[in-house]
């Protein structure tokens, strides 16, 4: 299995490209904080390529720039290429699949955001959906029910 994700910071603004049939890509980096302390007390940084395709890719060329804190998933992808002066290059990208907004530069004092929004490639809506996480969002599914085990059908 191959998946991945992360939760960081974009280091710069997104680069935004049209491929040759005219899909849009988005390339950034974004900078996640190791749970590992050094001896120092400081956590290491590691600093991440990713890419995106199409309307995620138009979504993170619209609305991040550096210092857009932002949660991706998405898979590893290695590949290479030749450059310039004839030598072979290899580069590790994630491909983002989904990413959600997860504050920006303003509040990265804080450790919540007052608001989070969430996209994925899968969704049919055209606008973006934003939830207030202080709101309960389980408030309208009703009464609560017990289920044993003996109603499960495996």
């Amino acid at each position: 299995m191959n998946k991945v994700i992360l939760i960081g910071r974009l280091t710069r603004d997104p680069e935004s490209r049209m491929s040759q049939s005219n899909m849009e890509i988005a390339r950034f980096s974004l900078a996640c904080n190791s749970d590992f302390v050094n001896r120092n007390g400081e956590r290491e940084t590691e600093f991440i390529n990713c890419v995106a395709f199409n309307r995620l890719a138009s979504t993170i060329n619209r609305y991040c720039k550096k210092g857009t804190q932002v949660s991706c998933t998405g898979r590893i992808r290695n590949s290479s290429y030749d450059a310039q002066d004839g030598t072979k290059r290899y580069t590790t990208d994630v491909v983002v699949e989904q990413m959600e907004f997860l504050g920006s530069k303003t509040n990265a004092g804080d450790n919540q955001a007052d608001s989070s929004i969430s996209y994925s490639p899968q969704d049919n809506t055209k606008d973006i959906e934003t939830t207030d996480i202080n709101e309960d969002p389980y408030k309208d599914f009703g009464e609560e029910f017990t289920l044993s085990s003996d109603d499960l059908p495996f």
